[in-house]
C-alpha cells in the first residue's frame, strides 16, 4: 500500500515539476514582450527629447518644472516606466543566461507579480519532450515518492510498535 501511495505521489510531483520548463519559457516570452514594448516607449521618448535638443534627464526635468500637475504626473509616470524597463531588461537577461537548475532556483526571485500572474492565467500545460522537462519529471517522481514513502512510514510508526508488543 505504501508503494502505491508513494508512487502516486511521485507521479503527481513528476507531472507538476515537468511543467516548470514550459512555464519558465512562457514567462520569458511574456517578459520579453513587455521589455520590447517598454523599449519602444523609451526609444520614442529619447528620440523626441533629442529632437528638442535634450537628453532624457533634461526632458524629465521639464516635466517636473511644469506648473501643470498633469504634466508633472506624466513626467513621474515616464520616469517609472524607464525604471521598470531597466529592471525587466535585467531580469530577462538573467533568465536567458541561466541554466535549467539556475532558472529553477532563481525564477521565484525574478517573478514580476503582474507578468507572473498573467502567465499563470494564460498557462497551457505541455508534454515534456525536452531533456530539461524529462529531468524535472524524473526529479519530481523521485522526490514525491521519497517524501510520501517517508511520511507513510512515519505515520505508521505508532502502529508498528503496537504490533510488536502484541506478538511478545
Amino acid at each position: 500500500m505504501r508503494r502505491i501511495i508513494a508512487g502516486a505521489g511521485g507521479l503527481g510531483l513528476a507531472l507538476i515539476l515537468s511543467q516548470f520548463p514550459e512555464y519558465a519559457q512562457q514567462y520569458a516570452q511574456r517578459l520579453g514582450g513587455a521589455v520590447d514594448e517598454l523599449r519602444i516607449v523609451t526609444e520614442d521618448f529619447d528620440q523626441a527629447a533629442a529632437a528638442g535638443g535634450l537628453n532624457r534627464e533634461q526632458a524629465l526635468g521639464r516635466y517636473e518644472g511644469s506648473a501643470d500637475n498633469f504634466i508633472v504626473g506624466r513626467g513621474t509616470a515616464m520616469a517609472a516606466t524607464f525604471v521598470r524597463y531597466e529592471q525587466l531588461s535585467a531580469t530577462l537577461a538573467q533568465i536567458q543566461g541561466a541554466g535549467p537548475v539556475e532558472r529553477f532556483q532563481s525564477l521565484p526571485a525574478y517573478l514580476d507579480t503582474d507578468i507572473g500572474r498573467r502567465t499563470l492565467e494564460a498557462y497551457k500545460p505541455a508534454v515534456p519532450v525536452t531533456v530539461e522537462g524529462i529531468l524535472y519529471a524524473g526529479g519530481g517522481f523521485i522526490l514525491g515518492y521519497l517524501v510520501l514513502s517517508g511520511l507513510w512510514r512515519f505515520c505508521a510508526l505508532p502502529f508498528k510498535r503496537k504490533r510488536r508488543e502484541a506478538y511478545r
